[in-house]
């Protein structure tokens, strides 16, 4: 029998006619005349044959069993004419219906959620690539629970698909709540023509891009924050650099680890999208005061202008506590880890060993011109005294009155003693960062004993040394500088006796007002006490050193230069900021 050829591209065929493999009776597609009985028989077959096979067109769907029957009945979903003999129609399908939508989205977030991501990726149109993803997602987002809900009907979106919004709820492990956000997924007609997910990446995570990745990791440790002892920041002190990095915790304190949700994707910086855990680092009080250290850093600043070295140290001498430590740019913190002589400020220690060893501030010590040990030694202010009692001689800082009375009174190894015990030189201080520890080494001869007891030769301090001595002087007793309160604190086997304290303070008191440190302490009121010094530095530099005390502060000072007019001006500037009358 010939082709019918139907306007509707269906084709009929003598004795058979077929559709989708299926046997629906005989007679072609046009039939006989209307109402003719062979008519009513093809289409009794046809019907029957859309009955028997109705429960498979469940699984295509609504519009999928619309399309069948059009077909059969002779309509068209295209308009589309007559198709060749020997081929079949392809009518293009239309998006899925909201309804559709809603019910794969259901089970596909159901099914995702309850961690089956093959069953889930098995809902979409590249399962393969969709399992692989899913599977990358529960490994790398170890999620304790994870909820996914639709979060309204499906709306049209780009090409008439139906897209659903859904909302992802995670809960962690030790996470204090839970990661939420929104997102959506679009929904097509597989090549089954049952509704399906649109696999994409930003079903995972709305920013998520071909080739990126969502992962927990752990963030960067953070850096302990220091403040000062009234919580100011210190950041921004150029001598405070190198130190606030070198704070530790304290014990029993410690850094905690953060954890966050990171999607990272090249080119682009990694975007922390949840917090699990923040990191946290207990904050660390110094002892400094961020006042008093702005004008140390000003002051060491003005001292080294000349391009020497400088540094400070100030000490509150009731506590201990460090609260300004400054220098100029070296390679190092010169203030706590120089080691260098201390010129005449040594006197305060050689004193105290003279007062203990009977001498009085009213016993005269002649101040020669020069004198021998058997090196020669003379005085800045030359000229002979021979009425100066040791209290002159500290004031105006003669050498060879100390040199001459330091060799008959006091035994070689009395000043490192004094030292030790009374002023804590040459103990191990821990302050809260390294630092270097003083050494007031035993003299071999009497030249070393001399250089020993105006601060030359083989003695090693810093700024700090100096200026706990100028606190131990001020207080009475020796109490290790520390640059914070928990830092394991050292004290000394010995005591600075009351009446030598008290002589010392006088004999400091006189020189800040009538002696070499008078200029640069001119104005300031309260209880003042001070020390020059003088120190060869090798060759032909000196080092200026000044140590002093207002009211409960004392300051230290050293620099290139010589006596008072380098460091004593910095050392004002800080006691007038700090110190109390």
């Amino acid at each position: 029998m010939q082709d019918a050829g139907g306007p509707d591209g269906y084709q009929g065929y003598a004795g058979r006619t077929e559709f989708d493999g299926y046997d629906i009776g005989d007679g072609d597609r046009n039939g006989d005349e209307a109402g003719a009985p062979r008519r009513s028989g093809a289409r009794k077959a046809v019907l029957a044959a859309v009955g028997g096979v109705f429960a498979a067109l469940l699984a295509v769907g609504g519009y999928g069993l619309h399309n069948i029957v059009t077909a059969v009945q002779g309509g068209s979903s295209n308009g589309g004419g007559a198709q060749p003999s020997g081929t079949s129609a392809r009518t293009p399908q239309a998006p899925p219906t909201a309804e559709e939508a809603a019910a794969v989205a259901q089970d596909f977030l159901a099914t995702w959620g309850r961690g089956d991501v093959t069953a889930a990726s098995a809902l979409t149109d590249r399962p393969e690539t969709a399992r692989a993803a899913l599977a990358a997602f529960q490994q790398n987002v170890p999620a304790r629970t994870l909820a996914l809900t639709a979060t309204g009907p499906a709306t049209t979106g780009t090409g008439g698909e139906p897209v659903v919004g859904f909302r992802t709820k995670a809960e962690f492990e030790d996470a204090t709540g839970a990661w939420e956000y929104d997102s959506t997924l679009g929904v097509v007609r597989g090549a089954s023509g049952r509704a399906v997910v649109r696999w994409a990446p930003t079903v995972l995570h709305p920013h998520l891009t071909q080739g990126g990745t969502i992962a927990v990791k752990t963030l960067p440790d953070p850096v302990f924050k220091a403040t000062d002892r009234n919580g100011k920041p210190l950041d921004g002190f150029p001598s405070l650099a190198a130190v606030l990095p070198r704070i530790t915790p304290a014990d029993g304190e410690a850094v905690v680890s953060g954890r966050a949700v990171v999607l990272s994707a090249a080119g682009r910086e990694p975007e922390q999208l949840y917090v699990l855990t923040p990191p946290s680092a207990p904050q660390v009080k110094l002892t400094l005061d961020a006042e008093l250290q702005r004008v140390a850093e000003e002051a060491v600043k003005q001292q080294a202008s000349g391009g020497k070295p400088a540094s400070l140290v100030a000490i509150r001498p009731s506590t201990g506590h460090i609260l300004a430590m400054a220098y100029s740019p070296s390679g190092h913190n010169r203030a706590v880890s120089a080691g260098q002589a201390p010129g005449s400020t040594m006197k305060v220690i050689t004193a105290a060993a003279l007062l203990e060893a009977g001498v009085t501030p009213d016993t005269v010590v002649p101040c020669k011109d020069t004198t021998n040990s058997p090196r020669q030694w003379h005085n800045d202010e030359r000229g002979d005294f021979p009425s100066y009692t040791l209290a002159d001689d500290f004031s105006h800082s003669c050498n060879t009155g100390f040199i001459d009375k330091g060799l008959e009174k006091l035994q070689p190894g009395t000043l490192a003693k004094v030292a030790r015990e009374q002023f804590g030189l040459g103990l191990e201080w821990h302050i809260g960062i390294d630092s270097r520890d003083a050494t007031v080494p035993v003299p071999r001869s009497n030249d070393e004993a001399a250089a020993a007891y105006i601060g030359q030769g083989t003695i090693q301090v810093n700024s700090l040394a100096m200026a706990s001595v100028a606190a131990t002087v001020q207080s009475g007793r020796f109490r290790q500088p520390v640059l914070r309160d928990d830092a394991e604190r050292v004290t000394a086997p010995g005591a600075l006796p009351a009446g030598v304290a008290r002589d010392l303070r006088a004999m400091m008191a006189r020189t800040a007002t009538q002696g070499t440190a008078r200029t640069p302490m001119a104005g300031l009121t309260g209880q003042i006490g001070a020390k020059t010094g003088t120190a060869e530095s090798g060759g032909t530099a000196t080092n200026s050193w000044f140590i002093a005390y207002r009211g409960d502060l004392a300051a230290e000072v050293d620099g290139g230069g010589h006596g008072f007019a380098a460091a004593g001006v910095a050392a004002a500037q800080v006691l007038k900021a700090g110190g109390k009358g």
